[in-house]
């Protein structure tokens, strides 16, 4: 490839009889999620014997292992290289090209229209010396003088406008010569335009010919999903429009081609694992700990220039002063109090979400909201920071640097484990860790706990993705510009049986919302994509459709609803909280009130929770439930709210919880 380089560096550019350059025209595109394969044809005859031709003007962004021939019929490939070419500008700049040949039709029209002028010239010529003829060879009366000089008058006139109005076309097509001719510079001053070739040395025992077909893949291309959902009103089904953004960069222009859109992704390494012996033996203090490789789920939105969203603990509870920076820049921003953060994309395709104790979140920024739980880390096995009354202190380090270190005491799901040794447990199984240190240790273990102890409880469940690519073929041929430009593409609009909802987490979030929810979304193939939200008409705000965050029904928030409030206030009053000898009680009640302020009657979906103590220490009790539905294993209390026109509700509910005098939970 570099030597093909050097040469059309060092020598002009000549066509030969074994340096032929083939045209081809594209035919298909396979966009995929990130990379495009495309598709060229091409109908020449080849001789007998061997030839060499030059495929040209294909995109400089080629995978050179991707390249497949088809269509050879008997004929055999001994040689094939491809090479990028910086010398033809025009090759790959389709408005620079048509530009130049307007310029070239203008210029030929120019001089029509100058040899027109010429032959008037010698038409006007030759009248004025006609006229000095006639008047000096013939005696004229004053009758037939006067014919003559209106006759020459009236044409010498009528040769002036004539030239006149030429000359007026001249100029507005100079003037037209003159803009295209800067808009050609401004096309061809930047760096050098790139194209690629693929030279092909052919072999064939009889002249035949070839309707070849080229395929290849590139990069700097690709789609996102994207969705219209559109409802009248609560009591009609929602549309679904499932679109498709689709943007290249690729150095040629798609011109009325085949569009299919694929949800795989050939760029990606696709070589299966291999997996060998594992030897054990001593390590440093800093082993490090692998953790398998994920599947990708999200993918890189170039259209999405500002995100929004709120950052999370497992539980819901908002992060407030995480981390969120573009990945491989100095851009950022803090979450506020509630873990909501705004922050503006320049550059970068991936946000970074830190967090103190927290596993760091790399996401590609693939919507204009994204909303992130953070998992506890696995790094706080070692060196944990833990609240204590009055202060914070160093938590252990379970590996020492000493030849014979001491190692803390290990609490699995509330069970000493004595002989426990890092990585019996896989580390994705692991959902929270807590070290305990000094006094707080050994109060509670006793001296077996004088190196510190380590509480890790495990997780209740797993999830596992299933994705499978599915390829769209659209019927409708399109033209998409190599400037990087979105253009959107639909796929499908579908019409899905929904069930409607009015949903109150005044917990999380006091606003009402109005949700929908529809079942068999499966076999839609949908994919994570940012939703415009229509209702009645109306645009009603963005959301985000994840089908991997989806198991039987998927639920989509149509916005809040301002017509109906929610409120929920801690009872002051609701018993004091007391010490009971080495314990702290604290007691817990909470009034939510919901009023309907709309003329129609509602129904709401009530929620809030009561927490669970995942530590023997900690008892919660006493629980009184009132009216609400209570998931006792997940500590969810549920009401399903009637209101009519106007009307108010108050639901109630109250918790006891008990805990060490000396430590800190938080409500």
């Amino acid at each position: 490839m570099k030597k093909l380089l050097c040469l059309l560096l060092l020598i002009p550019l000549t066509i030969s009889a074994n340096d032929k350059k083939i045209p081809s025209t594209i035919k298909e595109v396979t966009v995929y999620l990130s990379g495009a394969q495309i598709t060229r044809t091409s109908n020449f005859v080849l001789k007998k014997g061997t030839t060499e031709l030059k495929f040209t003007g294909l995109s400089p962004k080629i995978d050179e292992n991707s390249i497949q021939i088809s269509g050879l019929k008997s004929v055999s490939i001994l040689a094939m290289d491809y090479g990028i070419n910086y010398l033809d500008k025009f090759m790959l700049m389709p408005e620079a090209s048509e530009m130049k040949e307007k310029t070239k039709k203008l210029t030929e029209e120019i001089q029509f229209l100058k040899n027109k002028i010429s032959g008037l010239q010698e038409e006007e010529l030759l009248i004025s010396k006609n006229r000095q003829v006639s008047s000096t060879s013939y005696n004229l009366d004053l009758e037939k003088l006067k014919q003559i000089s209106t006759y020459y008058r009236k044409r010498i006139t009528e040769i002036r406008d004539e030239i006149f109005i030429i000359n007026k076309e001249i100029e507005t097509k100079n003037a037209i010569i003159r803009d295209l001719n800067l808009q050609i510079k401004e096309l061809t001053a930047g760096p050098t335009v790139a194209q690629g070739e693929l030279i092909i040395t052919f072999d064939t025992a009889i002249p035949i010919n070839l309707d070849l077909e080229l395929s290849y893949v590139v990069s700097d291309a690709g789609w996102v999903p994207t969705y219209d959902i559109k409802s009248e009103n609560t009591s009609s089904n929602l549309q679904l429009k499932y679109k498709a953004n689709v943007y290249q960069n690729t150095g040629n222009e798609w011109k009325n081609v085949k569009i299919n859109l694929s949800t795989g992704n050939p760029i990606k390494q696709t070589n299966s694992p291999v997996i060998d012996t594992k030897y054990l033996n001593f390590v440093s203090g800093h082993n490090y700990q692998y953790k398998a490789l994920q599947k990708n789920k999200y993918h890189y939105n170039p259209s999405v220039k500002k995100v929004t969203g709120v950052v999370t603990d497992v539980t819901g509870q908002p992060l407030p002063g995480c981390n969120v920076i573009i990945k491989g820049t100095n851009i950022g921003t803090l979450t506020d109090f509630n873990g909501n953060y705004t922050i503006a994309i320049q550059r970068g395709q991936e946000l970074v979400f830190s967090y103190l104790g927290m596993q760091t979140a790399e996401i590609p920024i693939y919507a204009s909201i994204i909303n992130t739980k953070l998992e506890e880390s696995s790094e706080a096995l070692e060196e944990v920071i833990v609240s204590d009354m009055e202060r914070k202190v160093s938590g252990v380090t379970i590996r020492g640097t000493s030849s014979t270190p001491e190692l803390p005491l290990y609490i699995i799901d509330g069970v000493p484990m004595p002989d426990f040794i890092e990585g019996d447990i896989d580390a994705n199984e692991i959902q929270s860790i807590e070290t305990l240190k000094g006094n707080s240790a050994t109060a509670v273990y006793g001296s077996r706990a004088s190196s510190g102890v380590i509480i890790i409880t495990t997780k209740k469940s797993t999830t596992q993705d299933n994705v499978t690519n599915t390829t769209f073929a659209i019927k409708k041929p399109y033209s998409i510009k190599s400037d990087g430009d979105i253009i959107a593409i639909e796929i499908n609009t579908f019409k899905l049986e929904t069930t409607y909802q009015y949903l109150a987490v005044p917990i999380i979030n006091e606003n009402v919302f109005l949700t929908a929810s529809f079942k068999n979304w499966e076999q839609y193939n949908l994919l994570v994509g940012e939703a415009n939200i229509y209702f009645k008409g109306s645009f009603a705000g963005k959301t985000v459709i994840d089908p991997y965050k989806t198991t039987k029904e998927m639920i989509v928030s149509l916005g809040v609803d301002a017509g109906i409030t929610v409120t929920r206030k801690q009872d002051r009053n609701f018993k004091s909280k007391s010490l009971l000898g080495n314990n702290r009680i604290l007691n817990r009640a909470y009034d939510i009130e919901i009023k309907n302020n709309k003329n129609t009657a509602v129904t709401i979906k009530l929620m809030d929770r009561i927490p669970l103590s995942e530590n023997k220490e900690i008892k919660v009790s006493e629980i009184e439930t009132y009216n609400a539905n209570y998931n006792d294993a997940k500590g969810l209390l549920t009401w399903e709210v009637n209101l009519k026109s106007k009307e108010t509700q108050k639901e109630r509910f109250s918790y006891q919880v008990k805990f060490p005098k000396n430590k800190h939970i938080s409500l």
